[in-house]
């Protein structure tokens, strides 16, 4: 929050020093988060009162096992991004890059609120500050990203409505907005028809936060047509951290088994959850533009997060919270790599991904592990959490699950390996076609140079952060144990 006044300040007087201010105070939130996460391993859960105001007066903000586990993956992949982008925001913002970087500031700090918050209607502020940087953000695009971004605003706004409307029913009911003291209130009483009113209103703003089918509307065109110094960092994080919320409330605001056997809303997710798998899924095989493919992809990931969710079981929320982490690696690495493309090239479409896999090979290497990852194909970190899903399904007598995980697998196969057939096993094709960002006014041939010479490695400030990225799903996957045993588990119990 600190950054986000300084840095539009600070940019109008010296430029360069806009992405320096940022990349300082998304490093220090990441350092800051890991710290956390280390401290909480060693001595527990802490605990702090805003202004030395006690709950339920004042608001608490808890750090705790899961909290800080996705504080880590907020910050951290925020600040791989924010430097892999920095060439994009340089050409997308032009003049404007303090008041962006301002925004990505804003953005980081309503995500990070969310996620340390201990107060529903707090909780709600952050949502609203996180989501009307979004929005600026995708406006920045300009043409068809204004449509996207209205659209993004309109239902975002819904959303929060919706989430708002819940919190006052439980609040009307509970007299407290402290997610502790509401958990032993409702553990007394949870009957009340407000209380269960709360609970729908509360999932369904929720719901549309995280994309779920059919409350993803918003989500294709807004990936798509946003800049890419924008895509690439909402598309990682942002609707994560309303699935995290959607888990915090199993977790700490209702009782246990209240949202299963008193309100179906475990049911309502694992039945939305499996249609958006498969629908996100197919969705993407029929895509020609890779941010769209990845748009939809997003859907389908989303939907197996919401499959752990409502499935209820400490297994399945293991499963959901590590999909959270593992799909925000996984889908910075291949908008990291499609947005490097894109930026030496001007390819978007993925027909002209024909011999990339020579001319940009950490690129695209990147893009394979990232890939790889995706359809779960062990040790990639992708492979963990759906086998944890699939054993979740399996405990619960849920074989619908195991089909359909199995399923999306073979299906997300099918639009990525046709990607990486094209990158390696075809010669480079330089024609353009229209998916390419070739300056008009080219000849046919003058075009077919131009992409032959832009058809090249990204630059190192672009490349590192994509392979670092991409190494991390496979390092996360090898890892996927001690996670586990260490952080999720005893988070959930």
């Amino acid at each position: 929050m600190l950054a986000a006044l300084i840095v539009p300040v600070v940019a109008r007087l010296r430029y360069e020093l806009g992405f320096i201010l940022a990349l300082a105070g998304v490093g220090l939130s990441a350092a800051a988060s890991i710290w956390s996460l280390v401290y909480v391993l060693d001595n527990g859960t802490m605990h702090y009162n805003l202004g030395g105001w006690a709950p339920p007066v004042g608001i608490e903000y808890v750090v705790d096992l899961i909290s800080a586990f996705v504080a880590v993956i907020v910050t951290s992949v925020a600040t791989l991004v924010i430097i892999g982008t920095r060439r994009w925001a340089d050409r997308e913002a032009g003049d404007r890059l303090g008041s962006f970087y301002g925004l990505v500031m804003l953005l980081i700090t309503g995500l990070v609120g969310m996620v340390v918050t201990g107060d529903l209607f707090n909780l709600f502020v952050f949502l609203e500050i996180s989501s009307l940087a979004a929005y600026a953000l995708v406006f920045l695009g300009g043409g068809r990203a204004m449509l996207a971004g209205f659209r993004y605003l309109i239902l975002g706004s819904v959303g929060g409505s919706f989430y708002m409307l819940g919190v006052g029913f439980l609040y009307f009911s509970t007299g407290t907005l402290n997610m502790g003291e509401m958990k032993d209130i409702l553990t007394d009483d949870a009957t009340a028809r407000s209380v269960q009113a709360g609970a729908a209103f509360i999932f369904a703003g929720l719901g549309l936060k995280m994309a779920l089918v059919p409350m993803h509307l918003w989500l294709p065109d807004a990936y798509t047509f946003a800049p890419s110094s924008v895509n690439t960092l909402i598309a990682p994080i942002m609707t994560k951290v309303g699935a995290y919320a959607m888990i915090r409330m199993f977790l700490s605001v209702f009782p246990d088994g209240y949202l299963k056997d008193v309100v179906p809303i475990g049911d309502a997710l694992l039945v939305l959850g499996l249609i958006g798998i498969i629908f996100g899924s197919v969705a993407a095989m029929s895509q020609k533009d890779i941010r769209r493919m990845l748009a939809y992809s997003s859907i389908s990931q989303l939907a197996l997060i919401a499959v752990g969710v409502g499935l209820g079981t400490p297994l399945g929320l293991v499963a959901a919270l590590l999909h959270i982490m593992n799909h925000a690696v996984m889908k910075a690495t291949l908008f990291m790599a499609a947005a490097s493309v894109r930026f030496t090239s001007g390819i978007t479409q993925v027909a002209d991904f024909t011999g990339l896999g020579r001319r940009m090979p950490f690129t695209m290497g990147a893009f394979t592990l990232g890939a790889l990852a995706m359809v779960g194909i062990p040790p990639a970190t992708g492979f963990f959490s759906k086998w944890y899903a699939v054993q979740a399904g399996i405990e619960s007598s849920q074989w619908i699950v195991v089909a359909v995980v199995l399923v999306s697998s073979l299906l997300t196969a099918v639009y990525l390996f046709r990607i990486l057939e094209s990158a390696y096993l075809h010669p480079l094709q330089p024609e353009p076609s229209h998916g390419h960002d070739v300056p008009d006014g080219f000849g046919e041939t003058e075009q077919e140079l131009a992409l032959e010479a832009q058809a090249r490695e990204a630059p190192l400030d672009m490349a590192i952060p994509t392979v670092v990225l991409g190494l991390s799903t496979v390092v996360l996957g090898v890892l996927n144990a001690v996670i586990v045993i260490n952080i999720l588990e005893p988070g959930i119990a």
